[in-house]
Parts: C-alpha cells; structure tokens; sequence
C-alpha cells in the first residue's frame, strides 16, 4: 500500500538525520516504527517492544514533551581530559 505522510519539520529533520545516520533509507525506518507501533513485524507476529513500554504505562518513565529535542553540550571538559579521569577519583566512596 502506498501511503502520502507529511511530517511536522522537525519530525522531518529527524527522519533525515537517523536515515544518514544509520545508513538505511528513510523509508525502511518508517516502516520499521508502523511495525512496531502497530506490534507486527514485516514477516508478521508480534514485535518484541523491550522494556520501554511497560515503564511508559506503569508511569515509572515519562514520556519526552519535546520530541527530537536537539541536546546542546552544557560541560566542556579540559583539554586532555576525559570522564573516564572524571570517575577515577581518591575521594569516592
């Protein structure tokens, strides 16, 4: 079946960038969400959803108000510093 989706521009951006990103087209991973939404895989039977959507409804996880919300580093770390060096320390417990 073929189907005309129009995307809000963010939802767009982000379907570029997971297709870039992941090295499979725009279409399989649009495909691979209806699956999953609808809890069917493409050979039929039910998909394995993991653990996400049992937190989801017990409330123990909330789900994002923003999606596809571009994160901006907020830490810098020091040249020739790593958070390995960060975790390595004398004074944890």
């Amino acid at each position: 079946m073929a189907v005309n989706l129009r995307l809000r521009p963010e939802a767009e951006a982000a379907l570029r960038a997971e297709a870039d990103r992941s090295g499979r087209s725009q279409q399989e991973i649009l495909r691979e969400a209806v699956d999953r939404h609808l809890r069917t895989l493409a050979a039929g039977g039910p998909a394995s959803l993991g653990t996400r959507e049992p937190l989801l409804t017990a409330g123990i996880v909330l789900p994002p108000r923003t999606p596809y919300r571009r994160v901006t580093p907020t830490l810098t770390l020091p040249e020739g510093t790593t958070s390995l060096d960060l975790l390595d320390r004398d004074d944890r417990l």
